[in-house]
């Protein structure tokens, strides 16, 4: 059957009616796709999670070297279970240094630490964290910042949590030994600090979460770091204290 120009152009343009646009439906379902089809689903698929790391994820890693750039990974609630179980029976504030979407800031601030304040670089997930507050009515209760973590004062923080990947750990550890009073205590969740000694652990495997005292784990660089026997006694004695 032939048809001519104008009765194609007219056929392209005329709407489909619904029996046509189910017909059309069904049929896209029936039909095997092949691997050309496939292929074209994965490209676009790949496309779009592209998309979305360009304009969500990527805007505060780009400020941070490479080996300190930690990926945007929510916690579980069994982590941030594990977390506040460590924190139980604390009082006072409490800072999450790279706090993603905001919700170990949000647990926090039910369980009664206040102040509660996130610091984050990606401005896409302030935004997420201040929106997931203002629509559990905490808006008023919590902070969240778009700061770099390692220019955040910590000298009066008593409760720090952390959800960071090994290789900014192992940095991180001298600032909050430097910076930290010593009845702080640091909770990470995930990984744990690869050089302290934990004071108690919650959990197990990708939930598992580790506490440690700042006053104990000062004592113990103090006794790494004595070299001479009469250093080993002195250091001794404070742990005797």
């Amino acid at each position: 059957m032939s048809v001519t120009l104008g009765e194609f152009d007219t056929q392209i343009h005329e709407p489909m009616d619904d029996d046509t646009s189910e017909q059309a439906f069904a049929e896209l379902q029936s039909r095997n796709l092949g691997g050309w089809g496939l292929a074209q689903i994965g490209f676009g698929t790949g496309l779009a999670i592209y998309a979305m790391w360009v304009g969500i994820l990527q805007p505060g890693f780009r400020k941070v070297p490479l080996k300190l750039q930690v990926p945007y990974i929510p916690a579980s609630k069994a982590q941030v279970d594990n977390v506040m179980t460590l924190l139980k029976g604390r009082n006072g504030g409490l800072v999450d240094l790279g706090s993603g979407d905001g919700r170990i800031v949000l647990e926090a601030s039910r369980r009664g630490f206040s102040p509660a304040v996130g610091y984050e670089l990606n401005p896409w997930l302030i935004c997420l964290s201040r929106f997931h507050a203002w629509r559990a009515d905490r808006h008023e209760k919590v902070s969240f910042r778009r700061e770099d973590l390692w220019k955040v004062d910590l000298t009066e923080c008593k409760n720090i949590t952390v959800f960071l990947a090994p290789s900014v750990l192992s940095l991180l550890q001298q600032k909050l030994q430097d910076e930290l009073p010593d009845d702080a205590l640091v909770v990470a969740g995930r990984f744990p600090f690869p050089d302290w000694a934990p004071c108690r652990v919650e959990g197990c495997g990708v939930d598992r979460a580790w506490a440690y005292n700042m006053q104990a784990q000062r004592r113990r660089t103090l006794g790494e770091r004595a070299t001479s026997p009469q250093q080993k006694r002195r250091v001794g004695h404070l742990f005797e204290a």
